[in-house]
């Protein structure tokens, strides 16, 4: 289980918390808006009223010891800008902002976002590679039972080999892809001699309770 917290509950705010929250993470949700807070409270492991601009306010929540922390505030540059600032002076080391436009992202990440999301363009980015280039996984017929799950691997596969794990047996999972991203490679089926290293993502096939064991695993 990892640790979040998201700031801003706008409406891409509140749909990462509640998805990251749903997917078995602690989420910590926060925003200056008192009915925006309760409204997650169902959906969030903790649910705070607080200005994030406030420095002092949020030096007393633990951020730095978050797996990531999602800033995803209105309209108004500045203040994304200055609680970015603020993230990477507490000691946060995932800073994931989402970016007005190019300019607001290039600022952002001068003051210590690690991460920029633009929602629309990469929805929009998204959408037209579907169309142009489907997935073959869209045409996978799983039904309700199975699931698709996109994971970095738990500390206990770190330095093992795919046989070493014997993922099949022990949890009847199958990993149909994994993603290097130390160098940026994409392994299709991968061997049984693969070794798992913290820089990969699993692509794991598997019955949605077998998924749910692989989920809790750290």
């Amino acid at each position: 289980m990892k640790k979040f917290a998201v700031i801003g509950l706008g409406n891409f705010g509140f749909n990462v918390a509640r998805a990251l929250y749903e997917d078995w993470n602690e989420v910590i949700a926060i925003d200056n808006d008192r009915s925006r807070v309760h409204s997650i409270d169902a959906f969030a492991t903790e649910a705070l009223v607080l200005d994030a601009t406030d420095r002092d306010s949020l030096k007393t929540l633990g951020l730095e010891n978050m797996d990531g922390v999602i800033v995803s505030t209105g309209t108004k540059i500045s203040t994304s800008i200055l609680i970015c600032l603020y993230l990477k002076e507490i000691g946060v080391k995932t800073i994931l902002a989402k970016a007005l436009d190019e300019d607001h992202g290039k600022i952002l990440q001068k003051v210590g976002a690690s991460e920029i999301i633009h929602p629309e363009r990469d929805m929009a980015r998204r959408v037209a590679r579907g169309l142009s280039t489907p997935n073959v996984l869209d045409f996978i017929p799983l039904s309700e039972d199975f699931d698709l799950l996109q994971v970095g691997p738990p500390s206990g596969f770190l330095g093992k080999s795919l046989k070493e794990l014997n993922l099949r047996a022990k949890y009847n999972v199958h990993i149909i892809a994994i993603k290097e991203l130390v160098p940026e490679n994409f392994v299709l089926v991968p061997p049984a001699t693969f070794v798992i290293k913290d820089s990969d993502v699993l692509i794991i096939l598997g019955k949605s309770e077998d998924i749910k064991k692989i989920k809790a695993l750290k």
